[in-house]
């Protein structure tokens, strides 16, 4: 099959709706991760059984079902107890709220490697909680992991064609309803491929330029 540059022209429309739904779908999962991420972190660090318990519980349950799976339930079971959410309002969520049990894991690792003269510190000058983790841990342990936490979005990146199942048409999604209507696939998805590491490939030479600014 020849290559033709009036199919890529016919098609940059739908690809430029595509990059729209991807860069929603990845701005607003990662910020959904990176929330909730620090939730769980936070909760599964908490003195009470009751707190610690079920968040772990649920974030090894969701870290090892596929995003796929939760996806389909997200979008054809929950529904049947409450509103029906959009396909992209669906991927978001579940983009998020998978890769939040990734992200907190990274927090962990940040908390955990902040120095214990730090809490003792926080301590001796009689801060109340709140205040030790908002002005003294975060933001050491935060700063420590922003690397760990940019790769993650490029992960999502990676896996945002999945909520195309679910009928958010992001780049690739577009590309495979464009290919099954002309029959054309190899200049939409060639295009969609070139897409994702022009996104992607920068994306990463940020992250390690922040390493190692992070690190000095």
């Amino acid at each position: 099959m020849n290559w033709d540059w009036n199919v890529v022209e016919d098609f940059m429309p739908r690809f430029w709706d595509g990059v729209l739904v991807t860069l929603q779908a990845l701005v607003l999962g990662s910020l959904l991760a990176f929330t909730l991420g620090l939730v769980w972190a936070v909760a599964q660090r908490s003195s009470k059984v009751w707190v610690r318990t079920p968040v772990t519980a649920v974030t090894e349950f969701i870290r090892n079902t596929p995003l796929l799976v939760q996806l389909f339930f997200l979008f054809y079971v929950v529904p049947e107890w409450g509103p029906a959410m959009s396909p992209l309002t669906t991927g978001v969520i579940g983009l998020g709220l998978h890769y939040s049990t990734y992200t907190a894991e990274v927090y962990r690792a940040g908390i955990d490697g902040v120095p214990k003269g730090q809490w003792e510190a926080a301590t001796a000058l009689s801060l109340p909680p709140v205040r030790t983790w908002t002005a003294v841990i975060l933001p050491q342990a935060i700063r420590r992991v922003v690397p760990a936490l940019g790769n993650y979005v490029i992960a999502m990146l990676k896996d945002s064609p999945l909520i195309a199942i679910i009928g958010a048409f992001e780049m690739l999604g577009e590309a495979r309803a464009y290919g099954s209507e002309t029959f054309r696939f190899l200049e939409p998805i060639t295009v969609v491929g070139i897409a994702f590491i022009l996104i992607a490939y920068p994306a990463s030479l940020l992250i390690r330029v922040l390493e190692r600014r992070l690190v000095r």
